[in-house]
């Protein structure tokens, strides 16, 4: 049976989330020990930590995920990926509580990545029940968001004054509600030097239908590999732009060590633009953020 010794437990709730959610990655990080202290795999730490942060409607994923535009769908994002060759991710997967557990079960199939209705259907197919209900808060943040939009402003800058020409929502643009960005994410290493990742997001507000974002594609929102793990969170955009999370775990592959590394990752981005990223290395856990980032680390020497 595998000991705790040796292990690493990095977990974050989303850069730009309130510090005193930190609670909830807390919790999250003592259900990735528990699963190490059992004898299992890193790779089942890290879905551990995300699911208990999925079940937490605080968090912009699984219960809590962000409206749409139309303001009635959500797109669900998830992923898992280990240093043994687990992989598997899902994207604008819908009607699932916890599609990091959707992502465990498409990497058991001979495929990497199922989307959309695929991936809904894939769900049921592998006993997942169906689940909707929009919290309060993701209601009333859609409503902020929309009122910004129709006045061509956007928190991150990005130009949306002209959404409705990209409308692709079955509703009339008409309906969208007016009553109403980001990731959360685990790494860790454990005892036997395996290393895994896992994501998992509501998307960001406001989103089009089908939007794919980087907490499922690989090399930029999440990575693992023989040297350690990698979890970003900001705006998927513009992460996905710089393969931020591949990149990172290049320069640990190195040998550069955490405290240069994800500095030198935050720095890529403009201020203007919330980024954040955590990894474990062989030697190392850490963490670094351009803005708030609630956040977690257990560690076992």
């Amino acid at each position: 049976m595998a000991t705790e010794k040796g292990y690493a437990v990095v977990v974050h709730g989303g850069a730009g989330e309130p510090q005193h959610y930190e609670d909830g990655c807390k919790a999250a990080a003592d259900a990735a020990v528990l699963e190490l202290t059992r004898g299992n795999q890193a790779v089942d730490a890290a879905v551990a930590a995300v699911v208990s942060l999925e079940n937490d409607g605080r968090f912009n994923a699984g219960t809590g995920a962000v409206l749409a535009l139309d303001g009635e769908t959500i797109n669900l994002d998830a992923s898992v990926m280990d240093s043994c060759g687990v992989l598997g991710a899902v994207s604008s997967i819908k009607f699932v509580k916890n599609p990091v557990l959707v992502a465990r079960d498409v990497s058991k199939t001979p495929h990497v990545a199922l989307a959309c209705e695929g991936a809904t259907q894939f769900a049921r197919i592998m006993g997942h029940k169906f689940y909707y209900a929009p919290t309060r808060q993701a209601r009333e943040t859609h409503g902020e968001m929309i009122g910004k939009v129709r006045k061509g402003v956007h928190e991150h800058n990005q130009d949306w004054k002209d959404y409705e020409k990209y409308w692709n929502f079955i509703v009339p643009v008409q309906f969208a509600r007016e009553n109403g960005c980001d990731t959360v994410g685990a790494v860790v290493r454990d005892a036997q030097g395996r290393f895994a990742v896992a994501g998992s997001t509501g998307g960001s507000s406001p989103t089009l239908l089908g939007r794919v974002g980087d907490t499922c594609t690989m090399g930029s929102g999440f990575y693992a590999g023989p040297a350690g793990a990698v979890a970003c969170t900001g705006i998927g955009e513009e992460i996905i732009r710089r393969i931020t999370a591949f990149r990172t775990y290049q320069w640990i592959e190195s040998g550069m060590p955490l405290k240069e590394a994800l500095p030198k990752a935050v720095a890529e981005f403009p201020e203007n633009i919330d980024f954040g990223i955590i990894a474990v290395s062989k030697t190392e856990a850490g963490s670094a953020s351009n803005r708030t980032m609630p956040q977690a680390i257990r560690e076992a020497a």
